[in-house]
């Protein structure tokens, strides 16, 4: 038992307005631990139904236990945080790999569940999307002399920049070394202690932790199994499900003194207060930033609660529960592994004993949380339904699925050396014979990475197939750089190689394909001609420079998935460059260049929309000190499936 829970617990067993995000495998929620828990489950990188034998879902289920489970006489196991409400994010599944991308595990089988840093980041949006307060990682990529994958940075930054603590296992390699995330800015890294505040001697302690990183108690705990019963679990996993838990209590506790503390400042409080190891042995530096105690939490945080001028009070109409929106059904697919050329991410290697065996019991699922802003069903199922919409730029590829498949079309081929592998050849062999087009998955990639499937369905699919045969001819044929997919999220599908992925159901009107060339070209217009000043040729390549850098900058420095309603709106802004050249010519007249882009929810919008600012920052070049800048604004309304741009530009300057 942990020191000081059981008087947190006497206030606060969880409060339902915490909602703790688990980004793992599928939870199984009809085990008796878990019936009555407010627990919710979305569609995340991973297939969300639960394989009782299978590793992912033995994994999260045990990770989910010691958050949630309940405290009644029934449950076998008391979580940390019953009360709070639970968003499962599935990112690992239950099938292995076979291309060698699993890292094998003596302890938890022959294999273990993986997925890409890309995966994982779609977890982490997913989570912010839906409401999270606290997000859960109980699982890393060893980090060795590489950085983590850009939209992984981006989808932490995010969390964190909305004060959510994002609580992710130190990892289980027994050296002095570092995962992501858990070794990334703003995130609270978790290692393993035993129950006599010792280090575990499989848990991590790089030089990054020294600072954000807390020991917290990983071994003995009893944790449910999959399928019913309890195990015996230890690892750096379960001890950052404790921390998160406890997190959670500590958030919970805030509450009911009718304050809210964001994920940072709890963080915050939880390094405070932690039992420190002051000299600078390796046994020392073995104790992360210290040790785990949610006394002395729990003390600091009453102490801070009576001092903090920085905080409001709750007001009555902010204590309602905040939303879980839950994503469209999604049906079950093979198995997940990592995305070729993305680094995969492992749940922490952890020890999981035998189950002991206890009859199961069908839970009870809770009810779905309304939407924000929403009380009639309609608002709600309207709010869902916008979670499901994507806007991504990519590039196009296909996969032929099964090796049945692929032998099936090989020998529909003319030629003795048929490749259905071939860009060109399949082409060919889908001019002669277009209807095949539905026979393959097509797929949106990025630096040569599957990040979704193509479903065309509906009235209008034969359109979306043609449209998609002509992005990948003018793309073998260096005419297109980029497409763009709008569209709904509809399921996952198993690649060829074993690899599961999203699926999108394509809008076609909004399907555009481009070169960057051609569509500077497109917005800003022709070179003047030859005889014309030289003042006006400068002007016009000023104005290509700013366009292409601008469509530069969201292809490569802000590229994302396209989930997210900022995502959606940035990425339309890059389709939709005639707003942009609008913007640069303005500029142009101030001898201003471009600094920043960020997005932010619009303050003005329209009933029944959901409307974000794209900003553009300008500054002055010959000025050595910038004492002021300018702001262009323009406002995308990202509510229907492809977004459109409203109202006027605005600008300002801003110091």
């Amino acid at each position: 038992m942990i020191n000081g829970v059981l008087d947190l617990w006497s206030e606060t067993t969880g409060d339902p307005r915490v909602v703790v995000a688990v980004l793992d495998g599928p939870v199984d929620r009809s085990h008796p631990a878990l019936a009555g828990a407010r627990l919710e489950t979305v569609a995340g990188a991973a297939p969300v139904a639960p394989g009782p034998g299978g590793l992912a879902t033995r994994h999260g289920t045990a990770v989910a236990s010691l958050i949630f489970g309940q405290h009644g006489p029934e449950s076998p196991v008391r979580g940390m945080a019953p009360g709070c409400r639970g968003l499962i994010v599935p990112v690992f599944s239950d099938a292995a790999d076979r291309d060698g991308g699993v890292i094998r595990s003596e302890i938890l089988g022959p294999f273990r569940p993986s997925c890409s840093q890309r995966e994982l980041a779609r977890g982490i949006l997913l989570a912010v999307a839906h409401g999270a307060w606290i997000i859960n990682i109980s699982a890393g990529q060893l980090l060795e002399g590489s950085s983590a994958d850009p939209i992984l940075v981006d989808a932490v930054g995010r969390a964190v920049g909305r004060s959510i603590l994002v609580v992710a296992a130190a990892g289980n390699d027994g050296c002095a070394c570092v995962h992501v995330p858990a070794a990334m800015r703003g995130v609270l890294a978790v290692g393993a202690m035993d129950g006599h505040g010792r280090p575990l001697a499989s848990s991590n302690w790089g030089e990054t932790y020294r600072l954000t990183g807390l020991l917290a108690p990983g071994t003995g705990w009893l944790g449910a199994c999959a399928g019913g019963g309890t195990t015996i679990l230890s690892g750096t996993s379960f001890a950052t499900a404790v921390v998160a838990g406890a997190a959670a209590l500590l958030m919970s506790l805030a509450l009911g003194h009718g304050r809210r503390l964001d994920g940072l400042r709890i963080r915050q409080i939880l390094l405070d207060s932690a039992d420190k190891c002051l000299d600078d042995s390796i046994s020392c530096r073995r104790h992360l930033a210290g040790r785990l105690n949610l006394a002395e939490a729990g003390a600091l945080l009453r102490i801070r609660d009576l001092r903090m001028s920085d905080e409001f009070p709750l007001q009555t109409a902010s204590l309602e529960a905040p939303p879980l929106a839950v994503d469209a059904a999604v049906r079950p697919a093979g198995r997940a592994g990592p995305l070729s050329g993305a680094e995969p991410m492992t749940p922490a290697r952890d020890g999981v004993a035998a189950a002991v065996a206890t009859p199961a019991r069908d839970g009870v699922a809770a009810a779905v949380a309304p939407a924000e802003g929403c009380s009639c069903a309609s608002c709600q199922a309207k709010a869902a339904g916008r979670s499901s919409l994507v806007f991504a730029l990519g590039q196009i590829g296909y996969d032929l699925i099964t090796e049945a498949r692929r032998d099936s079309i090989q020998q529909h081929m003319k030629g003795p050396n048929a490749n259905p592998l071939e860009p060109s050849q399949m082409l060919a062999y889908l001019n002669d014979q277009p209807w095949e087009a539905a026979s393959i998955l097509w797929l949106l990639k990025v630096d040569l990475t599957p990040i979704y499937g193509i479903a065309p369905a509906g009235p209008f699919a034969g359109r979306a197939y043609e449209l998609l045969r002509e992005f990948l001819d003018d793309q073998v044929n260096n005419r297109v750089e980029l497409v763009s997919i709008p569209g709904r999220l509809d399921g996952h599908a198993r690649l060829l190689n074993g690899q599961v992925v999203p699926v999108i159901v394509p809008e076609p009107r909004g399907m555009y394909s481009w070169t960057t060339a051609a569509l500077v070209q497109a917005v800003v217009g022709a070179p003047p001609p030859a005889d014309a000043s030289a003042q006006q040729h400068e002007d016009h390549q000023r104005k290509v420079q700013g366009v292409r850098g601008f469509l530069q900058r969201v292809y490569h420095e802000l590229r994302n998935l396209g989930l997210t309603a900022e995502d959606r709106a940035i990425n339309y802004a890059a389709t939709n460059a005639f707003e942009v050249e609008r913007v640069f010519e303005l500029a142009r007249q101030d001898a201003m260049e471009l600094d920043s882009i960020d997005v932010e929810r619009s303050p003005i919008c329209r009933p029944d929309s959901d409307c974000w600012d794209v900003k553009l920052h300008f500054f002055y070049p010959e000025r050595q000190v910038q004492t002021v800048r300018k702001v262009y604004r323009f406002t995308v309304d990202v509510s229907d499936v492809v977004p459109v741009t409203v109202g006027p530009m605005r600008s300002w300057f801003v110091r």
